[in-house]
């Protein structure tokens, strides 16, 4: 792993996606007292990072993969990612999702081409399922955020921020699966002398950060959060890049969230959903830390229920 290797990496999914713009506003910098830059994930194709890593894993496949198809299991935006990535490159795609994943979803996969077979909602039978289908249709199983290829790809967002924005002190991203903030960690560490890099996780899924103190992979009972997001946990490709290079990880709680979210909504004139709000919400939490210093932050999303809003 180097920088010449990133680079080939970014210059492979250019084609494919959007290089999303960077934002900023006076009245956020102000509030914090230090220099934030907003990656605006929110406007990349189907509407978030997700398409990054998904382009990266079916171009990085074989020819005769490719001919085998593509399975994941996901109820959100990796299963819209996988499926508009394997269609603009012209492989089928397999989704594997719950049957009580939300419509408007469901509705988003087959506009993109994806073939969706239903599965019971626990993670367990969600894995199943996609292990049957592989099985079956012979198909190449990528996992939304614990395949190397998909990690790499998270990571231009990144490069195209510290290329816009090289003096960066911080980038802050949400912690979910893991395969945005290992990315990004990744890119932080060939394309900087000195950003680190720091993730924002909900308390109520408290994973990462338990993990990161623990040294092992930890699991929640529970993951009550507004951030549907950042439900899941870490996988043993992307952690040891956590473990090694993510400096720290802020909790935060779920009015805070909403609060972020709202603020951004409001100030910055942009639909972000609530898992993206989760990495303002912890500079907001610890703007001490990041006094007078150049924050970047990964808007992971903008895939929002707007019939559902919390305000």
């Amino acid at each position: 792993m180097n920088k010449e290797f990133l680079i080939q990496v970014h210059n492979r999914v250019k084609p494919f996606i959007h290089e999303t713009p960077v934002l900023t506003s006076q009245l956020i910098d102000e509030m914090v007292g230090a220099h934030v830059y907003f990656k605006c994930e929110n406007f990349q194709k189907m509407g978030a990072f997700k398409m990054r890593g998904a382009t990266n894993a079916v171009l990085s496949l074989t020819e005769e993969e490719r001919n085998k198809g593509v399975v994941t299991h996901s109820s959100g935006n990796f299963a819209q990612a996988l499926s508009l990535a394997a269609n603009k490159i012209g492989v089928n795609a397999y989704i594997v999702m719950p049957k009580n994943a939300p419509q408007v979803k469901k509705h988003a996969v087959k506009g993109y081409k994806g073939t969706i077979i239903e599965s019971e909602s626990t993670p367990m039978a969600r894995e199943k399922m996609a292990e049957k289908v592989k099985q079956e249709k012979e198909a190449i199983f990528l996992h939304p955020s614990n395949d190397h290829n998909v990690i790499y790809g998270q990571g231009t967002a990144a490069i195209e921020l510290l290329e816009k924005q090289p003096q960066l002190d911080y980038i802050l991203t949400p912690v979910g699966g893991g395969g945005l903030i290992a990315g990004t960690a990744l890119a932080a560490k060939y394309f900087s002398e000195k950003c680190k890099v720091i993730g924002g996780e909900p308390k109520n899924a408290d994973d990462a950060f338990r993990s990161k103190k623990s040294g092992k992979i930890e699991y929640n009972e529970s993951a009550d959060t507004i951030a549907d997001g950042l439900r899941t946990h870490l996988g043993d490709k992307n952690f040891p890049i956590i473990k090694a290079d993510v400096e720290r990880i802020i909790l935060v709680e779920e009015e805070e969230i909403i609060e972020a979210m709202k603020l951004v909504w409001e100030r910055m004139k942009i639909i972000i959903e609530p898992s993206s709000a989760v990495a303002f919400a912890a500079l907001l939490k610890e703007k001490e830390q990041f006094k007078n210093k150049e924050v970047g932050i990964i808007i992971s999303g903008g895939n929002v229920d707007v019939t559902n809003l919390p305000f």
